[in-house]
């Protein structure tokens, strides 16, 4: 241990006489990864890390554990993996950055919606301290002792607030005039970070948008009670905890939400104490074990959430909700602050005894073979993570994003011919890839990426982003492709798409799709995006408007090849013709631009020989 940390343990020490543990820790940021952090913690437990989720990807908010490829007593090296991660994008490989052994996992494989930064695992400094680990569980300083638990006076169980330094709470802020709950959409500031006024906490999902928080204090911040990706949170649930002395930022390793909520309120009588932390420690069971449908037929016992004063605490959400659902508020246990009901607990209600409106017993009895019948006739599929953020980002382009679309006919009789020629050269032999591998095989598909490529350079302003204080317009042409896997849609990127060949644009767009196929995808290969081409004319659809793909303006989707009888050289005959429709975000782009774009387009796409210039 250096001179500089001994000094900090022994300043510690000094400070925390009343304390029965003292564990000193120190949290830092993995520099290879910008959401994941580990804790070295040296107490009554032998040396070790803990391991928390990572950020895979720069939109990862929480994954799956799908593998645990280290096993409790194997050793771990830097580089190699620990266990397989399903993002929101695809499934990845988690690399150690830690040597020692792996001690104890603390989610089991198959573990579901992990929140990154979450503990996951424990390693071991050495190979016989991993039984020391067994019983390790995450906020836990030393092994339990239940015996000496037991003989500890009854101050003990005073909230542990009242031993610590002075620090202070920070709840939920309402960040709009109708805010009544939020989402924690990411973290700005670390555990251990300085905070001045001004600096920004985090960024809130709102009813209305996603906001900053700022600071008006300054201080240091010595936990952060709620982790990336956290939803409904309620107005003035304890969020983060500030300190005026960096050096006491050790002291809240294991500080919680109840340790907040007990801190914060007036001191009870002794008695009114012990009730308020024994209910405060309530498990989240509780408020499962009010839902269950009486099997007497009597009525469920009034929830706490009106039990103490005999009036309803509920989120002006939550009642929104249950009149929606058709669930009786007073039979839910509320588990918002002080027993509010909250949004979660009306949707855990959907279903149970607390959703079936009152009726006469016999009714009750009488509906049970119907409500059989009916759960027969549909299979629920859950929601992996690629579909929850698809939905997610989809709703919200539909619902921010002023579309308007622009539909063109194009002829693509000299696209098929050059096509079929082409092919026919790469199959007989005379034109070979790199390495004298065989060339891939066109599709119509390559040379409309090309087209669309050629198309942005030609009408830059096509290539974009809105952001609230300027139009990002962007020199590199990154074309996404829109892929269906089993798991839902991918976009890949064809990088720099402009300056490829045609066999090169083929070869990536397959790769890239094999990829998307089997969950291999890396955030580079679909992290970005200056422009999205849709192609459903596989299946014979012959025009749709695709919904435009944030942060980009604009998304190409095109048809079917379809016969039509066209004028050409003042003969009618029948020549082959794609719809393609532009979908354009209106506050980028113009309709006249759309529609300059829209002609360069198929200038490209009737006169295929411009690809090559």
């Amino acid at each position: 241990m250096s001179s500089g940390a001994q000094r900090l343990v022994l300043k510690i020490a000094r400070a925390a006489t009343t304390e029965s543990n003292l564990t000193w820790a120190t949290v830092g940021r993995l520099p290879w990864l910008s959401s994941a952090s580990h804790a070295r913690f040296l107490a009554s437990y032998p040396a070790h890390v803990v391991l928390n989720m990572p950020s895979l990807s720069p939109t990862m908010t929480q994954g799956n554990i799908t593998k645990w490829r280290k096993q409790p007593g194997e050793q771990v090296a830097p580089g190699q993996i620990l266990a397989e991660v399903e993002t929101d994008k695809a499934t990845i490989e988690w690399e150690a950055q830690e040597e020692g052994f792996m001690a104890k996992h603390l989610v089991p494989e198959g573990t579901q919606d992990i929140a990154v930064g979450t503990p996951v695992a424990v390693l071991a400094e050495e190979a016989g301290d991993v039984a020391g680990l067994a019983s390790f569980s995450p906020g836990a300083s030393s092994p339990a002792t239940p015996v000496a638990a037991a003989s500890q006076p009854a101050t003990s169980e005073l909230p542990k607030s009242t031993h610590l330094p002075p620090h202070q709470v920070l709840n939920m802020p309402a960040l709009s005039p109708t805010m009544s709950q939020g989402n924690i959409v990411e973290w700005k500031k670390k555990v251990g970070d300085p905070v001045a006024p001004g600096d920004v906490y985090c960024e809130v999902e709102t009813d209305k948008a996603t906001i900053s928080w700022e600071s008006q204090e300054e201080g240091f911040v010595a936990r952060i009670l709620l982790p990336d990706g956290a939803k409904d949170i309620e107005v003035g649930r304890p969020a983060l905890v500030l300190v005026d002395d960096k050096e006491t930022v050790p002291f809240f390793a294991s500080f919680t939400a109840s340790d907040a909520a007990s801190g914060e309120q007036t001191p009870p009588a002794p008695a009114a104490a012990t009730a308020t932390a024994a209910k405060a420690e309530v498990p989240p069971a509780s408020a499962v074990s009010v839902q269950r449908p009486p099997e007497t037929g009597e009525t469920n016992v009034a929830a706490p959430a009106a039990a103490s004063t005999g009036r309803l605490r509920a989120s002006p959400y939550a009642r929104k909700l249950a009149a929606e659902l058709g669930v009786a508020l007073e039979a839910l246990s509320g588990t918002g602050s002080v027993g509010r009901i909250v949004a979660d607990d009306v949707r855990g209600a959907t279903g149970s005894a607390a959703a079936i409106p009152p009726v006469a017993a016999p009714a009750a009895v009488s509906s049970a073979t119907p409500q059989a019948d009916t759960a027969a006739a549909y299979v629920d599929l859950p929601h992996n993570q690629i579909r929850r953020v698809v939905a997610r980002r989809l709703l919200e382009s539909k619902q921010t994003v002023p579309h308007y679309y622009l539909t063109m006919e194009c002829r693509v009789e000299e696209i098929q011919q050059l096509r079929e020629r082409l092919n026919a050269l790469n199959s007989a032999g005379q034109k070979g890839g790199k390495g004298g591998a065989v060339a891939p095989k066109l599709s119509v598909n390559d040379f409309v990426v090309k087209a669309a490529a050629k198309a942005l350079k030609e009408v830059p302003g096509v290539n974009a982003s809105w952001f609230p204080d300027f139009i990002r317009q962007y020199n590199n042409v990154d074309i996404s492709i829109a892929v269906q896997t089993p798991s839902g849609l991918q976009v890949p990127i064809v990088r720099n798409a402009d300056l490829k060949s045609l066999g090169a644009i083929s070869s990536e767009i397959r790769a890239l799709a094999g990829k998307a196929k089997e969950g291999k995808l890396l955030p580079g290969d679909y992290a970005g995006g200056t422009f999205t081409v849709s192609n459903l004319g596989m299946y014979g659809i012959k025009q749709f408007a695709a919904i435009v793909n944030p942060p980009q303006a604009a998304i190409l989707a095109v048809g079917a090849m379809t016969p039509t009888i066209a004028r050409v050289d003042g003969v009618f005959k029948e020549v082959p013709t794609i719809l393609a429709t532009l979908s354009c975000d209106h506050r980028v782009i113009d309709g006249a631009m759309g529609a300059e774009w829209l002609v360069a387009f198929k200038a490209q796409i009737e006169n295929p020989l411009l690809l090559f210039a």
